[in-house]
């Protein structure tokens, strides 16, 4: 991830098989929805930061590990420890780790729910030069979404949704080469996407849409329709913003598009033809389009706001039980 460009999409994937998005049907009956309660995400974020950085390959990494995989469990979901080495752009081998958890795991119509759980091995982006070579606390950067979905992983628990939800924590998204090294390619992230992608927890995994949520508890975060969730599953941008903005979350889902993202949902949009989209928050103000904290030694709790959480959580709850 995070490789943010603008207005160049169209150009670059217009060779790219693009499948039908899903059809949405529209709601004609009243739906019930647990309410999000902020406070327990913000508690699930703040627990995956007390571990330190995530980096794989560190004891940091793997109590995570276990902390996620056993929440899932204790929230009623069937749990896959997806485990495999990875290579990353400079050889190095990654023990990673994909944790999934099914709900509904009969349910024919199915939802795909995805952040990644890893911090940045690097503060590249850090004003202090001293500083690069510093692992990322990765708050908002990775531990927002995951907290998200855990707390809706615990009101799927007490209230199981319709549809067939699948939550996806994946690994080593963050290990892409920083700018000006060898092997700074796109392909350089999301190691554990590509990997799920060519070897699913399910054999012929398919979902109506996928929903990846990354950067998602900053205060006043603004959430554009960025562009590659545009290209591959315009209808699902819609359906999502409308309900943000039908629940009064206007001022955090603007109705306006974006830039586009190197992050997880373009490999489950390419490799695996699932319509997805990436909710990841925008700052049209910066130079690299995401808050000042990305990628430095400031990336901790300060930059992880209740009323965002809510926000965000309140909209995806109200999307999926209306399927």
């Amino acid at each position: 991830m995070k490789k943010l460009f603008i207005l160049l999409f169209i150009v670059s994937v217009s060779g790219a098989c693009r499948k039908a998005p899903a059809t949405v049907q529209a709601e004609t009956k009243p739906v019930q929805v647990p309410a999000f309660n902020s406070d327990s995400a913000y508690a699930y974020v703040k627990a995956q930061v007390d571990f330190g950085p995530r980096v794989p390959n560190t004891a940091e990494h793997k109590k995570c590990a276990v902390y996620l995989a056993d929440k899932l469990r204790a929230f009623g979901a069937a749990v896959t420890e997806q485990r495999a080495t990875l290579k990353a752009f400079d050889g190095t081998k990654l023990d990673a780790v994909n944790i999934i958890g099914v709900y509904n795991p009969d349910a024919q119509r199915r939802v795909l729910l995805f952040a990644h759980w890893d911090s940045r091995p690097w503060c590249d982006q850090d004003a202090d030069p001293a500083n690069h070579k510093k692992p990322v606390l990765g708050a908002n950067d990775g531990a927002s979404g995951v907290g998200v979905l855990l707390e809706m992983a615990r009101q799927f628990n007490a209230r199981k949704p319709d549809v067939g939800v699948d939550i996806i924590f994946f690994d080593a998204e963050d290990y892409g080469a920083p700018e000006g090294v060898p092997g700074n390619t796109e392909d350089s992230w999301c190691l554990g996407t590509q990997y799920w992608c060519a070897s699913p927890h399910v054999p012929g995994y398919q979902a109506r849409y996928g929903i990846l949520l990354d950067m998602v508890g900053a205060p006043g975060a603004t959430f554009y329709k960025e562009q590659i969730s545009m290209y591959y599953a315009p209808n699902i941008v819609e359906k999502v913003w409308s309900v943000a903005q039908k629940l009064g979350f206007g001022n955090y889902f603007v109705n306006e598009q974006g830039g586009g993202v190197t992050d997880d949902h373009v490999y489950v949009n390419k490799l695996l033809q699932i319509p997805s989209i990436d909710i990841i928050h925008y700052n049209s103000n910066s130079g690299h389009g995401f808050g000042d904290y990305w990628h430095t030694v400031n990336d901790n709790m300060d930059n992880i706001d209740k009323n965002t959480l809510y926000a965000v959580g309140t909209t995806l709850l109200n999307v999926v039980y209306s399927e």
